[in-house]
C-alpha cells in the first residue's frame, strides 16, 4: 500500500514538474525532414528555406490563412481604390504610347523595421534586390518577374514606386519579392555570376544583419540542425521563445522516435511526417497531442527530363501514366485523403476545372502505346527498341521519406507489368533540389511536390523562357524543359487578363493543355500532417505556399 502511494505520489510530482517546465519552456526543437541547400531568399526553390526563413525575415507581402494577400513590410497594398496603383500607356521606341499597358504601384515599408545588426530597412534595400533579381547572371529562381519591372522610382527612404510593363493580375501585391540587405550584399554582387557563391547567406549565413523577423540565425550545422535567437532588433509582437532550434531527421520513422522521445518538441506540418504515419500516430498518442490534417495546393507529381529521347516520346508518357492505378495508391497508402491529381490544379483552387483528359488505369492501351512508340521487343520482362535500346529510366526522390520510398517501389512494379525498367536513386533533400534538380542533372522522373499560392501562375515552371541552362546560372523552374508555343501564350495572356471570368476560361485551356502533354506526371494532391503538443499554441497552417512560420510570434506555450 506504502509502495502504490509512493508510486502514485511521483507521478503527480512529474506531470508537475513537466507542466512547470512547459510553462517556462524558453527553447522550442521543431523537427523536421529535409534541410536546405542555400539560405539566400532568391536562389532555389525550397519549402524547408521558405520555413525557416519566415521566422527570420518578412517579404513586403504574403497571402494568409484566409487566402487573401496582406501586407507584412508595407504599411498597404497598392490598389486602384486607394490610389497608390496607377495604369499607363507603355510607349514604342520613337516614344509614341502603344496600345500596352504598364502599371506604376506605389509602396510605402513599415516604420521601425530593422535588419538584425541594427540597420533600417529602407528603399536602398529595395532598389538593390531589383538589380540583383533583374541581372541575367545571378541565377535568381523568379528572374523574369524582376525584369518586368522598368524601373524603381525611389521618393523617400521609405516610400517608392515599382513601374511594371505589365498591369497584371496580381498588380497590387510584391509577393516573391524578397528584399535583401544592401549594405551587406553588394560587395557579393560587384560580380554577378558569383553571387550565388560570394553571397553572406552562403558564406557567412549568421551574420546578424541578413535578417530582419522576429528571430535571427545565429549557428548552423550543415545537414543536422539550425538555430534561431531572437532579433533584439524586431519592434513587432514579441516571439513567445527565445530560442528555437530546427533539427533535420531524414528518416520519418526517426523523427517520430525523436518526438516520442522528447529530443524534439514539434514535428513542422509542412515538412515532416506523411498521411499514413499520423494516422497511425494519431491513434497511438492522441492522449498527449493534437493531430490535425490540412488540405492545401500541395501537388506531388513526377518530373520528367523531356530531353531524354524516352520521354520527349508523348506515346510514352502516356503508357507511364495509364500504367499506374493512381486511385489504388491513394486508397491503400493513404486511406484515400490524397486525391488523384490529374493535373496541376488543386480543387481548392477557384481557377481549376475538371474538364481535363483523365488517364485510367489501363495495362493494356500503355501496351499498345509502347509497341506504337517502337518498344516493341521483350527480353526477360523488359522492352526494347529496334535499336537494341532497353526501356530503362531512373526514378529519384528525397531520401529518408518512408511514404515517397513506398511510391516509388509500387510505381517500379506498376511499371515492370508493361515492361519498363525503374532504377531507384534517391538523395538528401539539399543535394537533390539544390544540385540535381535545379541544374536539370536527373536523367528520367524526380518525385517532389510543389507547394503554391491560390492562382498562381506558373511562368517559373511552365514557360519555355523559364528553362535553367549554364548560360542563365540555372535560374528558372522549368526543369522539364518543356518548350510549348501555346502554353507560353497562355501564361501570358492569363498574366495580363484582369476580368476574372475571362481569365478563368484561359486557366482552363491552360490546364487541359498540362493534361494532355504531360510535362509531368500528375499523382495526387497532398494533405499536410500536423501534430503538435497540446502545450503548444498558436500554429495555424495555411494551405498554401506561405508556412505557418510567417505567424511564429503567435506560437506560445499554454498557461
Amino acid at each position: 500500500m506504502r509502495v502504490g502511494l509512493w508510486l502514485l505520489g511521483l507521478l503527480v510530482s512529474l506531470v508537475a514538474l513537466n507542466s512547470t517546465e512547459a510553462w517556462t519552456k524558453q527553447r522550442l526543437v521543431i523537427g523536421v525532414t529535409q534541410f536546405p541547400s542555400t539560405l539566400n531568399p532568391l536562389i532555389d526553390s525550397m519549402l524547408i528555406k521558405s520555413y525557416i526563413l519566415a521566422m527570420a525575415r518578412r517579404q513586403i507581402s504574403i497571402i494568409d490563412h484566409n487566402w487573401e494577400p496582406v501586407c507584412q513590410l508595407c504599411t498597404e497594398l497598392a490598389t486602384f481604390e486607394n490610389g497608390r496603383a496607377k495604369v499607363f500607356p507603355l510607349k514604342d521606341k520613337y516614344g509614341r504610347d502603344t496600345r500596352e499597358k504598364g502599371v506604376r504601384t506605389r509602396f510605402t515599408l513599415k516604420d521601425e523595421l530593422f535588419w538584425g545588426d541594427g540597420m533600417p530597412v529602407t528603399t536602398e534595400d529595395i532598389f538593390f534586390t531589383w538589380q540583383v533579381g533583374k541581372h541575367r547572371e545571378t541565377g535568381v529562381t523568379n528572374h523574369q518577374s524582376f525584369t518586368d519591372i522598368i524601373d524603381i522610382e525611389v521618393h523617400d527612404a521609405k516610400s517608392f514606386t515599382i513601374v511594371n510593363k505589365k498591369l497584371d493580375y496580381q498588380y497590387y501585391a510584391l509577393s516573391g519579392f524578397n528584399i535583401l540587405p544592401a549594405h551587406l550584399e553588394r560587395d557579393a554582387f560587384k560580380k554577378p555570376r558569383d553571387y550565388r557563391k560570394k553571397t553572406l547567406y552562403q558564406t557567412n549565413p549568421t551574420h546578424p544583419g541578413l535578417y530582419n523577423g522576429p528571430y535571427r540565425i545565429t549557428k548552423i550545422v550543415s545537414g543536422s540542425y539550425i538555430v534561431l535567437e531572437q532579433n533584439e532588433f524586431w519592434k513587432g509582437k514579441p516571439p513567445g521563445f527565445k530560442q528555437i532550434q530546427v533539427k533535420t531527421i531524414e528518416k520519418t520513422s526517426a523523427l517520430e522516435a525523436n518526438l516520442l522521445s522528447g529530443s524534439i518538441d514539434y514535428i513542422a506540418g509542412e515538412a515532416g511526417l506523411s498521411l499514413d504515419q499520423a494516422v497511425s500516430f494519431e491513434k497511438r498518442h492522441s492522449e498527449r497531442y493534437k493531430v490535425s490534417y490540412k488540405p492545401g495546393l500541395i501537388y506531388e507529381h513526377l518530373d520528367l527530363m523531356l530531353d531524354n529521347p524516352i520521354l520527349s516520346d508523348l506515346r510514352v508518357r502516356k503508357a507511364l501514366i495509364h500504367s499506374i492505378d493512381r486511385t489504388a495508391i491513394s486508397n491503400r497508402l493513404f486511406s484515400g485523403k490524397q486525391p488523384v491529381a490529374h493535373n496541376k490544379i488543386h480543387p481548392l483552387d477557384w481557377i481549376h476545372t475538371n474538364t481535363v483528359k483523365k488517364y485510367s488505369f489501363d495495362l493494356q492501351k500503355a501496351r499498345e502505346l509502347l509497341n506504337d512508340a517502337g518498344w516493341n521487343t521483350i527480353k526477360t520482362g523488359i522492352r526494347y527498341n529496334s535499336a537494341g535500346k532497353k526501356l530503362q529510366l531512373e526514378l529519384m526522390s528525397t531520401a529518408g521519406n518512408r511514404s515517397r520510398e513506398l511510391v516509388e517501389q509500387v510505381l517500379q512494379s506498376y511499371w515492370k507489368a508493361v515492361g519498363i525498367e525503374i532504377k531507384i536513386r534517391n538523395q538528401p533533400a539539399r543535394v537533390l533540389f539544390g544540385e540535381t534538380i535545379s541544374k536539370r542533372k536527373f536523367t528520367g522522373m524526380a518525385m517532389f511536390a510543389w507547394l503554391s499560392a491560390p492562382e498562381s501562375l506558373p511562368r517559373t515552371t511552365l514557360h519555355s523562357q523559364s528553362i535553367p541552362t549554364k548560360e542563365n546560372n540555372w535560374s528558372g523552374q522549368n526543369y522539364t524543359g518543356f518548350k510549348n508555343q501555346l502554353m507560353d501564350q497562355l501564361i501570358d495572356s492569363i498574366e495580363i487578363e484582369l476580368e476574372k471570368e475571362k481569365r478563368k476560361k484561359l486557366w482552363g485551356q491552360l490546364q487541359r493543355l498540362y493534361a494532355e502533354q504531360l510535362p509531368a506526371i500528375p499523382l495526387y494532391f497532398r494533405a499536410n500532417s500536423f501534430i503538435v503538443p497540446k502545450w503548444l499554441k498558436g500554429i495555424r497552417p495555411t494551405g498554401h505556399m506561405f508556412p505557418s512560420t510567417n505567424w511564429v510570434e503567435d506560437w506560445h506555450v499554454i498557461k
